[in-house]
């Protein structure tokens, strides 16, 4: 049974894996962080933040600094959907942000003969 958690990430509760809902490529088990299944992309913020200030001219120019800020984008490897965004100063791992009671899933639907919403 596969319960949507979110736009591109589902749960095989029968299996306890996570998949991505695009391709249907398995990403990991469902009781760990899913970004573990996923290409990472480390990105400069510059790349997309451009200065709004002449940098030579300013010290601060409204954009991130890379020192203080990376971006980490997350892919799926079947199918190259981008899956998850974060920004985080260098050297901090990547947010578990995603921690499902597995156990709790599968009783509430295993009981009930409801099929989870899309």
């Amino acid at each position: 049974m596969q319960v949507a958690i979110t736009e591109y990430l589902e749960i095989d509760l029968d299996r306890e894996r996570w998949r991505c809902r695009r391709c249907r490529r398995d990403l990991g088990s469902a009781r760990d962080n899913y970004k573990r299944g996923l290409l990472v992309h480390d990105r400069d913020p510059r790349e997309i933040h451009r200065p709004i200030l002449d940098a030579e001219r300013y010290r601060y120019t409204f954009a991130p600094d890379s020192k203080w800020c990376r971006i980490l984008e997350y892919y799926c490897p079947g199918c190259g959907t981008q899956v998850e965004t974060e920004y985080l100063p260098p050297g901090h791992p990547p947010t578990h942000d995603i921690e499902l009671d597995v156990d709790d899933l599968k009783k509430r639907f295993a009981g009930s003969g409801q099929e989870p919403k899309p």
